[in-house]
């Protein structure tokens, strides 16, 4: 394994399974969710601490770090806060409480010092104060800083998706690795879950718990039944069509109650992406709304990650909110694979961490800052 990292905001492990696929230890993952437990420490080596991260003092980090030559610190803070959504619906132009989290995270690097730091999080979460104070706090710490926006799907996510990744090392300028797909060869939804069995909606598959889908209403039956993968509710007859649908505001949202596309990625995974009225969430060629394990894959999961206690089932909304607010695997694994590939070239070079450290924290640009890098 290549340092040992802390994974700030965990949830159930998707950040934390794509470091320790790239190669990175992961000693823990911090939460405030205890319901994030089981999955968490049910398919990581790594222990899951139930705690506001606004209360966390530095000591209860540093000693995941004990005899670690490199010191990671990772994060995604809860990204609601930052979406355009909440931005358009803010009080006032106040900020949201929930802001105080990635102040947080910034006072957790200043206390720590970690050698390299990394953060995902909405796009949007770049036009915002807090993320400029972050960026100026990991600056006058002496770090590199390198962040931009990526679409998922280029990363082997079989999803539209687009995140803000940030890169932040104190030995030398870091970035993410370059898409490892494009257009021609993106996963597509049959690559991820063509395979699965068959189920109707209303029906658990009997070897897996997570493989089921929520239950139709008549009248949504009858419309999924008439829905085409890729088209709108246009198609409808127009007794099944909504009211709002008939209003000029609701006729600019067509993938709702729409079907996703075998050929294609999925749309972005929400946390009601197991109802068929929340979106494009309708499968492909079954008439009912995609399970949650097909929910899970598309977010990159492995397709044998363990969700659920068998003799305590979680509800629906709290899988689907797990889920969908999790990091994808596989984007977490490129972050991974970009961090060990950026120490592999200082070792390479005979450089001792520690004291390459010190030098370039001391390298300043013409501002007194450390340089950061923007890339879109």
């Amino acid at each position: 394994m290549i340092g040992t990292a802390v994974d700030l905001f965990c949830g159930i492990g998707g950040l934390t399974k794509g470091l320790s696929l790239a190669g990175i230890d992961v000693a823990a993952g911090f939460d405030v969710d205890e319901s994030c437990r089981f999955a968490y420490e049910k398919n990581n080596n790594s222990d899951f601490i139930c705690e506001d991260i606004v209360n966390v003092e530095p000591e209860e980090i540093m000693k995941y770090y004990q005899g670690a030559e490199i010191k990671i610190l990772v994060g995604c803070a809860p990204c609601q806060p930052f979406s355009k959504y909440s931005s358009r619906y803010r009080k006032d132009g106040h900020p949201d409480e929930k802001w105080k989290l990635l102040y947080s995270f910034g006072r957790l690097v200043k206390e720590c010092i970690p050698e390299i730091v990394s953060m995902e999080n909405v796009p949007n979460l770049r036009e915002e104060v807090v993320f400029g104070d972050f960026v100026a706090t990991l600056q006058e710490l002496g770090y590199f800083v390198d962040y931009q926006v990526v679409n998922c799907m280029q990363y082997g996510v079989p999803q539209h998706r687009k995140r803000l990744v940030l890169l932040a090392s104190r030995l030398g300028e870091i970035h993410l690795i370059p898409p490892i797909y494009n257009g021609k060869n993106y996963r597509t939804v049959w690559m991820a879950i063509g395979h699965l069995p068959a189920i109707k909606d209303g029906e658990i598959y009997g070897n897996d718990a997570m493989h089921r889908s929520s239950r139709l209403s008549p009248i949504n039956r009858r419309r999924i039944e008439q829905s085409v993968p890729g088209g709108t509710w246009r198609e409808w007859d127009e007794e099944l069509r909504l009211d709002c649908h008939k209003k000029s505001s609701g006729s600019t949202y067509p993938s709702v109650y729409g079907r996703m596309k075998w050929d294609e990625p999925s749309p972005t995974i929400t946390t009601q992406f197991y109802g068929y009225g929340n979106g494009r969430f309708g499968h492909p060629e079954q008439n009912r709304a995609i399970s949650l394990r097909e929910g899970a894959i598309l977010q990159s999961f492995p397709e044998d990650y363990i969700f659920v206690d068998e003799d305590h089932l979680a509800k629906k909304r709290e899988l689907g909110t797990h889920i969908g607010n999790a990091v994808p695997v596989e984007l977490g694994k490129a972050i991974g694979i970009s961090i060990c590939q950026h120490l592999k070239n200082f070792k390479r070079k005979g450089d001792n961490y520690g004291e390459i450290s010190e030098e370039r924290a001391r390298e300043k640009d013409g501002t007194g800052k450390r340089k950061v890098i923007k890339t879109d």
